[in-house]
């Protein structure tokens, strides 16, 4: 591993994975204690509208991904709590609404979309220099804007009722962590693609749930752990040429399965004695 670190898009694909890692373990530790799994889902998917979009417009279908995330995000939490729809159906629909508008976008933009796959399923062996620099800005807006509101979202996260009772805007406060969420889905991008967002967002904070109950100490544990998986995964996508993104996911899987099989027999084992 140690001779790879000599290549350029090695240096990336590191960086993009540690980057990635802390905004997955932040945002991530928030998606599973507060269960928005699915809406976080439906924010990832929605953002290929942002993707076509970009490429429509000949930009960065990056940043196109970072305002179209950004206003589905704002749209789904909307719709979600101040309507009669139910929240499966109307992240259902949006989820369907935004990668059907990517469809037509890419289908509207001239000439062919050669990495469009990339976008899809991840490739953090092709991450340039200017992606790095955007994952760098959001995980540093991520990292502020949970600083300053940490007590709010870590309230509204646990009990909502309680929040509301103890003062707290729980509804504006929510649509931000939305939005929170949704400048993660693009900083996971070009790491594990679009499809593959939700498992890097959850898998690493549900470990790190299984050894411990503090958030703070479940977000430190997620940042290292989401590091150790993107690591081992690219080092292993490059050894046998596999999908970057897809081993990721692999190894991180494995080890959640590996971690819930070892608290249980720890479990087992006290119950025994």
């Amino acid at each position: 591993m140690l001779e790879l670190l000599q290549y350029q898009f090695i240096q990336n694909a590191l960086a993009a994975g540690l980057l990635a890692s802390i905004a997955c373990g932040i945002i991530g530790s928030y998606v599973v204690v507060k269960r928005m799994v699915s809406i976080s889902g439906g924010i990832s998917h929605a953002s290929f509208g942002g993707i076509g979009l970009g490429y429509l417009l000949g930009i960065n279908p990056v940043t196109g991904a970072l305002y179209f995330s950004l206003g589905s995000a704002v749209l789904m939490g909307a719709v979600t709590r101040k309507t009669r729809l139910s929240e499966d159906t109307s992240i259902g629909i949006l989820w369907a609404l935004g990668m059907s508008l990517g469809v037509i976008f890419i289908g509207l933009a001239p000439g062919y979309a050669p990495d469009l796959f990339s976008y899809l399923f991840g490739n953090i062996l092709t991450v340039p220099r200017s992606d790095i620099i955007m994952m760098l800005v959001l995980n540093g807006i991520i990292l502020v804007v949970v600083f300053l509101f940490f007590k709010e979202f870590s309230a509204i996260s646990f009990d909502e009722e309680f929040s509301r009772v103890a003062g707290v805007a729980v509804f504006p406060v929510y649509l931000l962590l939305l939005c929170l969420v949704a400048l993660t889905v693009v900083v996971l991008i070009r790491v594990v693609g679009i499809v593959l967002v939700i498992a890097l967002i959850t898998i690493p904070p549900a470990t790190a749930k299984q050894f411990t109950h503090s958030l703070k100490k479940m977000m430190v544990a997620s940042i290292i752990l989401g590091a150790i998986y993107t690591t081992l995964g690219l080092w292993l996508s490059y050894l046998f040429d596999i999908a970057s993104g897809a081993t990721i996911i692999l190894v991180s899987s494995l080890a959640l399965f590996a971690s819930i099989g070892w608290v249980s027999l720890v479990k087992k084992r006290r119950i025994s004695v």
